[in-house]
């Protein structure tokens, strides 16, 4: 992300360079370069005036996801047909289903500003959770440097009056409302530069909050793959009703958002640990004192999930396999039930399913770097799983398996069972009997003029 904050010197700055290595912590550069560079972050931590860390993270993220230009309102004309496509894809998933949601569904379509800011409020708890332990991680770096050169330098006065040692004490106790603007910020602006539809990533959202759609992004994406835009809007639409169907299912949401709650602050906060990974990772020259290699730091700005898996702890990685299974599950339904109903609903459906899909595995890596702090796995292969899973029952079992698989927490996958079906149906105690394989069938479908007086 490209910094262009009043107060920073740039790379020219003498105050710049020095001992500070990035994450993994201070080498055995002069403590004068060590304070230079906090006097730097603490200038530009004053330049954001009374702000708080969250209206920092908005402010952020409407930078990010506006690209920096103005943004208007959705048009009323556009905002009308697409709550009729809502309602239209209500019915159908219902009708298909079998299941009805507790509430009507309701969908506002939003500029990228206005997306990012309904999800920085609907994710608040797990983003200040992510930032909260990734701060640990950094303040354990800072904490970490040697007592004795702490001590030697604490005579040295900064410009700002104080010892090297106050200011690093100083600036550690901010870490914490910076990280969280920062990063918060910088995830919500992300996701919604590129964001179609309400689940950009299958995370829990509040069940009484209306679907949201970034209608600039959905139309662009249509324009680009030349594919009428009434067919991509119906699309996300349908995928987000499915995904709203399951993921408000309150055991489905306790389940996965417990899963991702203890993923987001369970970074590791051991310096040593850290500084060894970095070095396995190739990135030691990061941590040595003097200048870094710079082919280095562009290895690490060009992948950021580098700094991610060098931060990872071992309970991180024994629970992504299980967020995964979930995860996988609910995409695979998601995918089987639009591919059963969608040609009905949409003429090119195969040609906009096609791009669709090629769309979610094909990301830069700041899609990637962001789906990763969440502890999510969303490539082609987490998608092929699920959908095989979710088709594998459904050619056993029939579609009344669908009761049982979202019946209860016990009745999600496992790992091991989202690769063979069979166990699953086995410890569920689900005959083998497909004679209802076929979804609903569904009849001509007329999208209306106008919505019902009843609509909500």
């Amino acid at each position: 992300m490209d910094d262009d904050r009043p107060g920073d010197d740039g790379p020219d700055d003498p105050g710049g360079s020095g001992g500070f290595g990035g994450f993994g912590g201070f080498g055995g550069g002069d403590l004068g370069d060590i304070g230079f560079f906090l006097q730097d972050l603490t200038r530009m931590l004053s330049g954001s005036g009374s702000a708080g860390p969250w209206d920092s993270a908005a402010q952020l993220a409407g930078s990010i996801a506006s690209r920096g230009a103005p943004e208007s309102n959705v048009d009323p004309v556009d905002r009308m047909a697409v709550e009729q496509l809502a309602r239209v894809a209500e019915l159908q998933v219902q009708d298909a289903t079998g299941r009805a949601l507790d509430a009507p569904v309701r969908l506002v379509p939003l500029n990228r500003s206005q997306w990012a800011k309904t999800f920085l409020n609907d994710e608040q708890d797990l983003l200040e959770r992510i930032a909260g332990s990734i701060g640990q991680a950094l303040q354990s770096q800072l904490g970490g440097l040697d007592a004795d050169e702490l001590a030697g330098a604490s005579e040295q006065a900064t410009p700002f009056g104080i010892s090297p040692e106050a200011l690093i004490r100083q600036v550690m106790g901010m870490m914490g409302p910076m990280l969280l603007g920062m990063m918060a910020g910088s995830t919500a602006g992300h996701l919604a530069a590129r964001a179609l539809g309400h689940y950009e990533l299958p995370l829990p959202r509040p069940a009484d909050e209306p679907l949201s759609m970034v209608l600039a992004n959905v139309d662009e994406f249509a324009r680009s793959w030349s594919l009428p835009e009434d067919s991509i809007r119906l699309w996300v639409c349908l995928s987000d009703v499915v995904h709203h169907q399951v993921l408000t299912l309150p055991h489905v949401r306790d389940h996965l958002g417990a899963l991702l709650r203890e993923y987001a602050q369970g970074f590791d906060h051991d310096p040593e640990e850290l500084d060894r990974r970095m070095r396995e990772l190739g990135l030691d020259d990061l941590l040595g004192s003097g200048e870094p290699d710079m082919a280095a730091v562009q290895r690490l700005a060009g992948d950021p999930d580098l700094l991610l898996g060098a931060m990872q702890s071992a309970e991180q990685r024994a629970l992504m396999p299980q967020i995964e299974a979930t995860v996988a599950a609910v995409e695979g339904y998601v995918d089987v039930i639009l591919d059963t109903i969608g040609a009905r609903l949409i003429a090119d459906y195969d040609q906009v399913t096609e791009a669709l899909r090629r769309r979610r595995v094909e990301f830069g890596p700041e899609a990637r770097f962001v789906e990763r702090i969440f502890g999510l796995e969303l490539s082609q292969a987490t998608f092929d799983r699920g959908s095989a899973f979710v088709s594998g029952l459904v050619e056993r079992a029939g579609t009344g398996v669908f009761e049982v698989l979202w019946s209860g927490t016990e009745s999600l996958p496992t790992p091991a069972e989202l690769d063979a079906p069979g166990l699953w149906l086995a410890r569920m105690d689900v005959d083998a009997d497909p004679v209802d394989s076929d979804l609903t069938a569904l009849g001509e479908v007329q999208i209306p003029d106008t919505l019902p007086d009843d609509w909500t």
